[in-house]
């Protein structure tokens, strides 16, 4: 696990440097209208996560967990919250910290895998802002029992992750305008993708990516401890423009509590 787990990790450098569009940081006027109040941060492409998801984030502690990229952590930030940004990535975590010496913000960085949160002690957070990141991961559970460990009594835990569905069309046939069901679900591309296929994936797109079923994303969750409190469906960036978000939504987002 731990090679796959560089591979994503490097991956993000990567993507970073060819300025993909979760690694392009917000601008000073976004940050400047978010300390009057007027904000909003994305836990899946397109639809903003309800403020009232939130509560009042001034001065509470919130972690934005694989959630590097200089986009929600500054945004939380100049809304008043204490943040911690939290990503494998050391690329995405240098955008973090270049809005924050841009803007005069302050940001706490520091970079570990979302599975192991041991950088924390028990009940250190308020919040937890993990957008749809978990798809990177082998496991989730993981996540979820040590997410459930660092929130204080009464906190709450924001995800997004990928609609598991998605992952039973083949990805190449989709790029080409077709839906074709290939996959088996739960799928894992470093281990179900024939070796020259894996190849191309990792060469364009320098990570890999694994289904997690809704018994592991909501149902783990629960498990953990959490409650759920709200839900909703959201489909890719630029809808509709691939054939998946024409006939299905493709992300979810979930608010959960700890009691």
């Amino acid at each position: 696990m731990e090679d796959i787990l560089k591979l994503n990790q490097l991956g993000w450098d990567r993507r970073v440097e060819e300025q993909d569009i979760w690694t392009l940081p917000v601008s000073s006027a976004e940050i400047d209208r978010a300390r009057f109040g007027d904000w909003s941060v994305v836990l899946t492409p397109n639809r903003p996560v309800p403020r009232a998801w939130f509560g009042d984030v001034g001065e509470r502690d919130i972690l934005c967990l694989a959630s590097g990229g200089g986009q929600q952590a500054p945004i939380l930030a100049a809304a008043g919250a204490n943040v911690t940004v939290f990503d494998a990535s050391a690329r995405q975590l240098a955008q973090d910290e270049m809005v924050a010496k841009r803007d005069g913000l302050n940001l706490r960085i520091i970079q570990g895998f979302m599975h192991d949160l041991s950088a924390f002690a028990s009940a250190s957070f308020d919040l937890i802002f993990h957008p749809a990141s978990n798809c990177f991961a082998p496991e989730i559970e993981p996540v979820w029992r040590e997410c459930h460990r660092v929130l204080r009594a009464g906190g709450a835990l924001l995800a997004g992750f990928m609609n598991p569905d998605v992952y039973v069309f083949d990805r190449e046939a989709e790029e080409r305008g077709e839906l074709i069901v290939r996959h088996e679900l739960p799928f894992s591309e470093i281990r179900d993708l024939p070796a020259d296929e894996l190849n191309r994936l990792i060469g364009r797109d320098h990570v890999v990516e694994f289904s997690h079923s809704l018994e592991d994303q909501i149902g783990g969750q629960l498990r953990a401890g959490f409650i759920l409190t709200d839900l909703f469906e959201d489909r890719d960036h630029g809808l509709p423009k691939t054939g998946r978000s024409r006939v299905m939504p493709t992300l979810f987002a979930t608010r959960a509590a700890k009691l």
